[in-house]
């Protein structure tokens, strides 16, 4: 197993394939990573805060629209990172399938998030738990208590014992920040070549006991919906983002 003792050779891939159909004409025709904040595109902001937090491999699997992205940000050395791509072909595989589609870029441990979440957090203790854990994955929890959003996930012994977006469950008072810490081998779960979701991915590690869970007092902003776009751009113009 890699040492995971310096963040410095941590991996961050983000799934940057998003429509932007809620944003509406407020997408402008681009993908949700793109979305306008300020003069510059989201997905500058997120990787600034991953850049500070000492992240700077990153994995972008992208798919819808996916030239705006590459010709904006291309080997991301003007950002302060290195970026790969994967683009997933012309049928959508899913969250989870769009990971395994771009297993071969992956490192043995890498964090997993969306590109329209901005989640400042301690990447650094979420992975120290995984390692002394020693699961096959960690999420990333908000103690939400319907909040933002209607909370999705019940805690039970330090793990993940339910992950439903669809249904409510008694003890759901957490929901997904939306940061992962997964080791590569458990993408052994996943189906190569079809869709397959990040909700179907999770529920096979939850029923192996192998996602733990763990708990930020950081509050999320996301961009996917008007609010949340109205939202993070007021954080922005308080200063409360980085983007440098």
């Amino acid at each position: 197993m890699q040492s995971t003792s310096s963040l410095s050779e941590m991996q961050a891939v983000i799934l940057a394939g998003g429509l932007g159909e809620r944003l509406g004409d407020l997408a402008q025709g681009q993908p949700k990573s793109m979305v306008d904040i300020n003069g510059a595109p989201f997905l500058k902001y997120q990787l600034a805060l991953l850049r500070e937090r000492g992240i700077t491999d990153v994995v972008l699997c992208v798919g819808h629209l996916a030239n705006a992205v590459r010709g904006y940000f291309r080997d991301g050395s003007d950002f302060g990172v290195r970026i790969k791509y994967s683009v997933e072909p012309g049928c959508l595989l899913g969250t989870a399938g769009a990971v395994k589609q771009a297993e071969s870029l992956l490192e043995p441990v890498f964090f997993l998030t969306y590109g329209d979440a901005y989640l400042r957090m301690d990447y650094a203790a979420a992975l120290r738990e995984l390692c002394r854990r020693g699961t096959l994955g960690l999420m990333v929890l908000f103690r939400n208590e319907n909040r933002y959003g209607r909370s999705n996930v019940v805690v039970e012994d330090g793990l993940v014992g339910t992950y439903d977006k669809e249904h409510e469950a008694p003890g759901m008072d957490y929901i997904n920040f939306g940061v992962s810490v997964l080791r590569r081998e458990a993408l052994a779960l996943v189906p190569p070549g079809v869709p397959y979701s990040q909700e179907d991915w999770y529920e096979a590690l939850i029923r192996e006991r192998e996602l733990a869970a763990f708990e930020t007092k950081e509050r999320f902003y996301e961009v996917g919906s008007p609010e949340g776009l109205a939202e993070f751009r007021s954080l922005v113009a308080r200063g409360g983002s980085r983007d440098r």
